[in-house]
């Protein structure tokens, strides 16, 4: 009872905004995986009912002193993502963000840059970092290549373990994971503040793929936001899970259970498939990683960097 005491007033203190102050944030602007929620064809009860609060997984990341904002994965929520971003900061909703850092070309990832082509926004130049093969993925597939022949968008290339500096107090570093790369490579990031660490990875294949250690990647940054898809093998019946593989939460719960308690306060779970019973904060799977003191990231949640 008292973890859980805890982690509810820490829910409380992160929930409390940052947009008056001038340490830079991440905003998270959605959890969920890439097919969102109601899911298409889903017949099940967690599918039942719409939800326009829920959005696929993305967070924003805020310098109020530079007036920079940047996002990560442009979802096919992007636009409504964009715009909560920009409420929050208390800026125009047509100022578009200085940057967009994509993880890897699976849908729930890249498919909102078409809001930026001819047919929508109408862009120019917005910056998208990608690594090498998502760039050339880009470049070279329609419609996305339109994108950069009509200078809708900048495509600026980076390299595994090498630091962007976006402004005096923020950098990011692209960190290569082993997925399920049929496009492009997949990457995670490691975004640094003057304080504070955030560690984003919404999908990988398996931790035991990964050539860095998990434990020592957690001690090293103050949030960990880790693919959450699945909650266990037993959500999916119509389905091979081999075709669609991501670590369990229970199998990264039980990876981390040496942890201490300090540590595990630091991660949180998102890129929640629809079936997750973590999305319901009344299923005993949710109060049983409460009570091991993990967490679920939720929309609009702000972490101090």
């Amino acid at each position: 009872m008292k973890r859980i005491l805890l982690a509810i007033l820490f829910l409380f203190v992160l929930n409390t905004s940052y947009a008056q102050q001038e340490k830079p944030y991440l905003l998270v602007l959605g959890t969920l995986q890439d097919g969102g929620s109601p899911h298409i064809g889903c017949t099940k009860s967690c599918c039942a009912t719409i939800d326009s609060i829920k959005k696929v997984s993305s967070i924003g990341l805020i310098d109020p002193i530079s007036k920079k904002n940047f996002l990560f994965d442009a979802s096919p929520d992007m636009v409504s993502q964009w715009r909560m971003l920009n409420e929050t900061i208390h800026q125009p909703i047509h100022k578009m963000p200085d940057g967009i850092f994509l993880t890897h070309a699976h849908i729930g990832h890249y498919t909102g840059l078409m809001y930026l082509g001819r047919e929508a926004l109408g862009s120019k130049n917005v910056q998208v970092f990608t690594m090498p093969r998502m760039k050339t993925f880009l470049e070279t597939n329609g419609p996305w290549s339109q994108l950069v022949s009509l200078n809708n968008i900048q495509l600026l290339e980076m390299r595994e373990r090498e630091f962007i500096k976006l402004s005096e107090q923020i950098s990011v570093e692209a960190v290569r994971v082993p997925h399920r790369d049929e496009f492009s490579e997949t990457v995670g990031y490691i975004i640094k503040g003057p304080q504070k660490k955030a560690l984003f990875i919404p999908d990988i294949d398996k931790w035991e793929k990964w050539d860095r250690d998990l434990i020592a990647m957690i001690k090293e940054v103050d949030y960990a936001f880790l693919d959450g898809t699945f909650y266990d093998t037993k959500e999916l019946n119509n389905r091979k899970m081999s075709e669609v593989p991501h670590p369990c939460v229970i199998e990264t719960m039980e990876k981390l259970s040496t942890l201490s308690s300090t540590e595990k306060n630091k991660l949180w779970f998102i890129h929640l498939n629809h079936t997750n019973p973590l999305l319901n904060k009344n299923s005993e799977q949710y109060r049983n990683l409460m009570g091991k003191g993990f967490h679920v990231a939720e929309m609009k949640m702000q972490f101090l960097l």
